[in-house]
């Protein structure tokens, strides 16, 4: 790792293209990506940016903070069960007044949905990315979707349930393996196709653990790796705490995972873990 100058509010290589996905993986340290829930039910910031003035100011803040790319989400996927299902209208009203404005901020914009018909959407009003939590696994019309636009995928492993009896790495490859076949069949081009392991998502926190430290083993399928640790529960199942008194916890886990192999890390706390992984940076160049 290399250290990056200080980014401006919007650096040339930030602004959206024909291929954001290889824009922000030329970089020379790993991308930071913004947290952006439109939701009054986050597990993380429990509605704080629902209204849309809310919103705005917050992407702005997190690309002043160094965010290259911003993923924005209006239906809470709440890794640890208790999530209340949107309804397609709903979800769309509430990224409505919010995505359009974002996307006229200059940054790439990462539509974080399970809907095919939300994703299809916000491409046509300037997202550029899928980010799916089910890999292209839970709507059928996903991959077609994301094939037709042309854009990169975020293809993340998911469990209906944690199952701590399970080897957490051979299913997370058989679960990727399975994408895979999807976008293949589907036409998604490889370069444009990011996995997630899915930390805290149909994981215990021991398997959540794990796949941090084993990340490296996902390489072998040859694609950048997103890893987002920010707050998850596990952290506090090694130092108890709530999900906004988690960001040591988040940055240990982060800077690890780009040690490992992470080529973008899905952050709520932009400002803390840009800091964080330029430091790092800045160390191992003098090695």
């Amino acid at each position: 790792m290399v250290v990056a100058p200080p980014p401006s509010n919007v650096e040339a290589d930030q602004r959206p293209g024909p291929n954001p996905l290889a824009r922000l993986l030329a970089r020379a340290t790993p991308a930071v990506m913004g947290v952006l829930n439109v939701t009054p039910d986050s597990f993380s910031d429990g509605g704080r940016f629902m209204a849309p003035p809310s919103a705005l100011e917050q992407a702005r803040r997190m690309i002043s903070e160094g965010a290259v790319i911003l993923d924005i989400g209006a239906e809470s996927t709440r890794p640890y069960g208790g999530a209340q299902a949107v309804p397609i209208d709903e979800e769309m009203r509430r990224l409505t007044p919010v995505l359009p404005a974002v996307v006229a901020l200059g940054v790439p914009v990462s539509i974080d949905t399970m809907k095919a018909a939300v994703a299809d959407w916000a491409l046509t009003s300037g997202a550029a990315v899928i980010n799916d939590v089910w890999g292209l696994q839970r709507d059928t019309d996903m991959a077609g979707v994301a094939a037709k636009h042309g854009v990169p995928v975020i293809i993340m492993h998911n469990r209906e349930h944690a199952d701590s009896s399970i080897d957490i790495m051979a299913d997370i490859s058989a679960f990727f393996a399975r994408s895979l076949a999807i976008a293949e069949g589907a036409g998604i081009a490889r370069d444009q196709i990011v996995l997630d392991p899915g930390i805290g998502f149909g994981k215990t926190p021991q398997q959540s653990l794990i796949a941090i430290a084993r990340l490296r083993e996902l390489k072998s399928f040859g694609l950048p790796l997103l890893v987002g640790a920010s707050r998850k529960r596990f952290i506090a199942s090694v130092s108890p705490a709530p999900p906004d008194q988690r960001l040591g916890g988040s940055l240990a886990a982060h800077v690890l995972a780009v040690a490992t192999g992470a080529a973008i890390i899905r952050t709520h706390d932009v400002a803390e873990t840009v800091q964080a992984l330029r430091v790092t940076a800045a160390i191992e160049s003098m090695r």
